[in-house]
């Protein structure tokens, strides 16, 4: 059953067009993403579909009586409202006959107004509602609802938008990168959610995994034309990649065509037949099908990293707390040439302080930070880029000079560095306040990366970006031969760029898990189970044989071996690098015998620890392959 048609929609602004002649189609139960460059009027497209704005040309034909319900990236909440009194201001029926029951608890002398109260619930079936509804707001981690607006962040303001969003059931949900700004286990929850019922879903997301389990239908936007793929994320890619082969042979096709025709035109025949006017006429056809060419150009990063030497950064029994809320309990770490670990944990864990501290921005209670001099941040943070009223967009850039270095000695001039970041000459004079949010989102990442950093903390840096993008910036980031340290609910691009994870589970328990993210999810599945599998048994299995199973199982390596033997090669790994340093360190003639005796000592005591360590890996090893 079709719910809503699209046909023939424009959108521009001033000179700058959009997108032109779109139509599509949603159907009941359909649940489909769109995916565009940034720029190409992906949040318009969802404006157009909910009604908040209206096509230049064309035209939205709806089902009649379909309830839309629109969730924005930046939700426009009345700030003087709580969060109850935000949920029940919805048109939602349902919700005002659960209102009308709630006030006539709270006044049992009104017995009338109850037995009403009490047959409207009983009329619109409303238990199982109210049920649900309470299950939305504790999965999203809204509990105190009698909180106001004003006092919230902008993620508890967006979890409030999808609350109300999913407790008012529309026939068409339209959503705007609705994985911003929620906890991985919020991303999952909502996974899950979307996967299993029957709603009809239309969004703009880059996240990946969301796209790969919960979409039917992908619908892109390229070179203003659009492809419908029926098939979730891995059909698209493979479909897309099919498509792009087959239009560079037809182009190559078309030039060869080109060629010959324009060889004849050239000859000028002077018999004027049906058949030659025909001719003609066809050739400016073939002309600009031969120079019809592919806009899509990716970024390209490239930077001058600073020379970074053996001390990198040192925590020394750091402790940080809050009111009620602590954060850092003597937390020790030496990072390491060349690690790239990645941070989760559930919002107000503390991820972002964390950063903080290490760059400065914030003091620890206690403890202390010890950089090395060679270290040079690059931080990107959620703030984002400061925007400046009036300023352009090469204007940010030519704060930082006119020229900037790259490697082996070249530079480039700063309208050079912005066309890399896909910014054409024309958009590099536009206001920085008109680019949308992915487009902001490139230029501050610019912005951090001509300043040449050799340790890059990146604080959620794939909302908004477009996947074109992500792919390039992951790209990027496995070639990156300095430190990385990534706070990030991008479980893709997690599971892509990071080796380790430091884990905020709350209460100042930081651990740190030997894997990526999707290795830390089986570990975290697995113990569930193993708890639950040992909760069923106690008391049961006191007497019971070994089966032939558990007797051919027991040489095999448990999880929590598993995890060793993982950590140990990291281990050894991270040793055998401050071994050579410490080699390298030796051939300085100016160590002093106490130094030379020194380093002596250190270098032993990393040869023993190696040999240690090697032992019980061997030990693993040989229970894991026999």
């Amino acid at each position: 059953m079709n719910l809503l048609t699209v046909e023939n929609i424009s959108k521009s602004f001033g000179e700058l067009v959009l997108f032109s002649d779109i139509s599509f189609g949603i159907n009941k139960d359909q649940k489909i993403a769109f995916i565009a460059k940034n720029g190409s009027g992906k949040t318009s497209i969802l404006n157009i579909l909910s009604g908040k704005d209206t096509p230049d040309t064309g035209q939205v034909n709806s089902r009649k009586g379909i309830r839309i319900s629109f969730l924005e990236q930046e939700p426009d909440l009345d700030p003087n409202l709580t969060i109850e009194e935000t949920i029940f201001a919805s048109d939602n029926e349902v919700l005002k006959v659960i209102r009308n029951y709630e006030k006539a608890l709270a006044r049992p002398e009104e017995e009338d107004a109850y037995q009403k109260a009490f047959e409207a619930m009983e009329r619109f079936d409303a238990w199982d509602f109210e049920t649900q509804y309470k299950q939305i707001l504790s999965r999203l981690k809204l509990d105190d609802i009698n909180l106001k607006v004003n006092l919230l962040s902008g993620g508890q303001k967006k979890r409030i938008a999808l609350a109300n969003a999913l407790i008012n059931r529309p026939d068409l949900l339209v959503l705007d990168e609705p994985t911003n700004h929620l906890d991985l286990e919020m991303i999952e929850w909502l996974e899950q959610y979307f996967a299993k019922e029957n709603i009809t879903l239309f969004m703009v997301t880059h996240d990946r995994y969301f796209l790969e389990r919960v979409c039917n239908e992908i619908i892109e936007l390229d070179n203003g034309q659009l492809y419908s793929y029926k098939g979730n994320y891995s059909y698209y890619l493979e479909k897309k990649e099919a498509r792009l082969e087959q239009e560079a042979t037809e182009q190559h096709k078309s030039k060869l065509l080109f060629k010959k025709e324009l060889d004849w035109m050239r000859k000028q025949p002077k018999a004027r037949t049906t058949k030659s006017k025909s001719r003609i006429d066809d050739f400016q056809d073939i002309k600009e099908k031969a120079s019809k060419r592919r806009t899509e150009h990716q970024v390209q990063l490239e930077i001058n990293m600073e020379r970074m030497g053996s001390k990198i950064l040192e925590l020394h029994k750091i402790s940080k707390s809050f009111p009620n809320k602590p954060i850092l309990d003597k937390f020790e770490y030496n990072f390491l040439k060349g690690e790239r670990i990645g941070i989760i944990g559930k919002n107000g864990t503390g991820k972002s302080t964390f950063l903080n501290i290490l760059t400065g921005k914030d003091e620890p209670d206690s403890g202390k930070v010890i950089i090395g001099d060679t270290i040079k941040f690059g931080y990107y943070t959620q703030a984002g880029i400061k925007i400046k009223e009036g300023q352009k967009v090469i204007d940010v850039i030519r704060e930082f000079g006119d020229y900037i270095p790259l490697m082996k000695g070249r530079q480039i001039s700063a309208q050079q560095l912005l066309e890399r970041f896909l910014f054409d000459r024309k958009k590099q004079y536009d206001f920085v306040e008109k680019l949308s949010g992915g487009e902001r989102k490139r230029l501050y990442l610019c912005t951090i990366l001509i300043q040449n950093p050799n340790f890059l903390i990146l604080d959620e840096p794939t909302n908004d970006l477009d996947i074109v993008t992500l792919n390039v910036l992951e790209s990027f980031l496995l070639d990156f031969p300095g430190c990385l340290l990534v706070v990030s609910h991008d479980r893709y691009f997690m599971d892509k760029i990071v080796d380790h994870l430091f884990v905020f589970r709350g209460k100042a328990e930081v651990e740190d898990f030997p894997g990526n993210y999707s290795d830390f999810r089986a570990y975290e599945d697995s113990t569930e189970q193993e708890n639950k599998t040992a909760k069923e048994k106690s008391g049961d299995n006191k007497n019971q044989k070994n089966t032939w199973k558990e007797e051919n199982t027991a040489n095999k390596l448990t999880f929590q071996e598993q995890k060793e033997y993982k950590q140990l090669e990291k281990d050894i790994q991270k040793l055998e690098t401050k071994k050579s340093a410490l080699q390298n360190m030796f051939l300085d003639p100016s160590l002093s015998g106490e130094e030379i005796s020194k380093l002596s000592i250190e270098l032993t005591e990393i040869n023993n620890a190696i040999d240690l360590k090697s032992e019980r890996w061997f030990e693993l090893a040989d229970i894991r392959d026999n």
